[in-house]
């Protein structure tokens, strides 16, 4: 059940020119958080709440990982140690974390919602994670702390392999036989992610970026397409979702 919290914010960190950490004393919020969900965050001043996923939780402390996109996100970037914040959570459904072997495909600033998963996936875990550049890359150490391998590739080159996650993912599942693939990132990436999971015939599960604005399914603003022709909410039945049921048509 979602929780109402005003949470103390215990760390602040400025991770990327536009990329920002918060950690939160959110207690059972955190404690019931499951690897995927998300917060509804009060912005000082915004009349809708923003998004945000949780990039790791635990022992009453929530992490999370942004990027400033729009007012909102900037009003949030600004807080410091002792400012509070209002959230509600953790809302959503999140990934499936069992599997023997399980790998990773982040894109940008999603990639913070997979190191949840990675910290609780009970198997062997894997992660490929693309970026523009290595100057927006985020949580690099972090997820080769808990991660058996990690692939980085970036459009430029500058940290990894140059390109984007296919190569690399291509190769891995060659390679290795994987119990399922969660990925989070921008659409097309998860559009290539689907595609190539279904070639090797591994269950993938997709992590969907749309806008939300109540984040409780009552507005609809975040309907996503399913290849049966229905629209599922994004922030109510996913944000996660197996890649096999989406409809990733433009």
């Amino acid at each position: 059940m979602p929780i109402q919290k005003t949470c103390t914010i215990l760390r602040s960190e400025r991770l990327i020119p536009y990329g920002y950490s918060l950690v939160l004393d959110a207690g059972e919020i955190a404690d019931t958080a499951h690897p995927g969900q998300f917060l509804q965050v009060q912005c000082d001043g915004q009349f809708l709440r923003r998004p945000i996923s949780i990039c790791d939780a635990g022992a009453g402390r929530i992490r999370i990982v942004f990027e400033i996109k729009g007012k909102g996100t900037q009003i949030l970037a600004k807080k410091r140690v002792g400012d509070s914040v209002d959230v509600i959570g953790p809302l959503g459904h999140g990934f499936p974390i069992h599997g023997e072997t399980v790998l990773l495909v982040g894109g940008g600033i999603g990639a913070a919602p997979l190191f949840f998963a990675a910290r609780r996936c009970l198997g062997t875990v894997h992660a490929i994670l693309g970026f523009r550049s290595a100057n927006t890359a985020v949580l690099t150490e972090v997820f080769r702390s808990v991660c058996r391998q990690v692939d980085f590739t970036t459009e430029d080159g500058s940290l990894g392999e140059s390109g984007f996650v296919d190569g690399p993912l291509r190769r891995r599942l060659e390679e290795t036989k994987y119990t399922r693939i969660l990925a989070c990132g921008p659409q097309p990436m998860l559009r290539a992610v689907a595609k190539i999971a279904a070639e090797f015939n591994v269950p993938c599960f997709v992590s969907m970026e749309e806008r939300m604005a109540c984040g409780v399914g009552a507005c609809l603003g975040c309907a996503c397409k399913m290849k049966d022709g229905s629209y599922q909410r994004v922030c109510h039945d996913g944000p996660v979702f197996s890649a096999s049921e989406v409809s990733f048509d433009d």
